[in-house]
């Protein structure tokens, strides 16, 4: 009986901290002036900006020939952890990147089909060279998946 019960408990924790995510990704969009601290299209610029600001360094990817656009990015703070938060645009729809240094805690949450069903986003999570990255956003899985798997290479570069 403690078995399921503490699965349940571990599978319902991971949910709510989904959902923290999606609340920060909400509260971006609602700040109508500035929803990111470095606003630009440029990865030369948004990666220098979080240089000194974060504990670990990401790579962002080139999207010339993709119909995903960079915005800009700002600090987050997720779980006690300070992180990033990039904000990319794909046919109107915004899709927020949370980059953390990855620990247990996070290494825990997976994008659980009910985040998507209760929030109607799509989610992925994923880990690469020792961070974690949360992307969600109002945009088609597809789209997601899409962003995920650019993000993915350049962080291998």
């Amino acid at each position: 009986m403690l078995i399921p019960a503490a699965v349940w408990l571990q599978h319902w924790r991971g949910e709510q901290a989904l959902g923290e995510l999606a609340d920060l990704h909400v509260a971006t969009l609602a700040s109508a002036t500035n929803p990111v601290d470095v606003v630009s299209t440029d990865r030369h610029t948004v990666k220098p900006w979080f240089q000194g600001k974060l504990p670990f360094s990401f790579n962002l990817p080139e999207m010339q020939n993709s119909p995903l656009k960079l915005i800009g990015g700002r600090l987050a703070y997720f779980q006690q952890s300070l992180g990033a938060q990039l904000l990319f645009e794909i046919r109107k729809h915004r899709i927020s990147v949370f980059i953390f240094q990855n620990r247990a805690e996070l290494s825990r949450l997976d994008s659980g089909s009910s985040l998507r069903k209760k929030l109607a986003f799509s989610s992925e999570t994923w880990t690469e060279g020792g961070l974690r990255y949360f992307a969600v956003g109002d945009a088609t899985p597809s789209d997601v998946s899409d962003l995920s798997e650019h993000l993915k290479t350049a962080a291998r570069s």
